[in-house]
């Protein structure tokens, strides 16, 4: 497998844990305010490999105690079952983000135990998410499942959804709320913008529009927080 970024050390990526972070190529949604739109077409170069990877984990065990993987989406990738159970073997954690669009695949890796956490995104209300994604359409009915499949508690899960004020409006999170009502953990990210960022000019709400978005969310979610404000 082709891995696609590796940042060596991470605090914030995979909650409570010092872990690495594991970049995938590939993505089939297209959202406009992603920070990774160099992994979205599957094109960008390639910085290591599996065995390199495995390498690297090996000669950090004791300093790190968990890798994260994320993309692009990195449930598309067929192998990533068999490098997980490789890096399982070696005692490491692990912490998948997603977009939840293959529930299947998802709910397999989470039966055979070879993920820990589960970051899933929420792109927006369901009467925006194929805009919010960059799709003309598209079918919620995988990410409605993923979503249920988490709230069942078969792992530890986050939701989280970045936050742009060109695209989120309060109607949308009061909507969102009443989608994950009874979730465990909902996070809503500032958006940040980078050079690597698809579209020009999205911005971040104020911390206020961000204060009172999370209220909804608080109305049927256990730990709703705010990041990057």
């Amino acid at each position: 497998m082709n891995i696609h970024g590796l940042q060596k050390m991470t605090l914030l990526d995979f909650p409570g844990r010092v872990a690495c972070t594991v970049f995938l190529g590939g993505c089939d949604l297209n959202c406009p305010f992603c920070h990774n739109a160099e992994l979205i077409d599957g094109t960008a170069k390639p910085v290591m490999d599996e065995t390199e990877l495995l390498s690297f984990l090996e000669k950090r065990k004791g300093l790190l105690d968990g890798v994260a993987f994320t993309g692009g989406e990195p449930t598309l990738r067929e192998d990533l079952s068999d490098l997980l159970r490789r890096i399982k073997a070696m005692g490491y954690p692990v912490k998948l983000d997603t977009n939840g669009m293959h529930p299947d695949r998802l709910k397999a890796l989470i039966d055979e135990g070879l993920v820990d956490y589960v970051a899933m995104d929420v792109k927006n209300s369901p009467e925006k998410y194929a805009h919010t994604c960059g799709l003309a359409s598209m079918d919620l009915t995988p990410v409605k499942t993923s979503v249920e499949l988490l709230k069942t508690g078969a792992v530890d899960y986050e939701f989280r959804t970045t936050v742009v004020d060109e695209l989120h409006t309060l109607k949308d999170f009061e909507a969102i709320a009443a989608w994950i009502a009874g979730a465990k953990r909902y996070f809503l990210q500032a958006f940040t913008d980078r050079d690597t960022v698809v579209y020009e000019n999205f911005h971040a709400p104020t911390k206020e529009c961000m204060e009172t978005y999370a209220a909804a969310v608080r109305k049927t979610v256990q730990e709703v927080a705010l990041r990057g404000i």
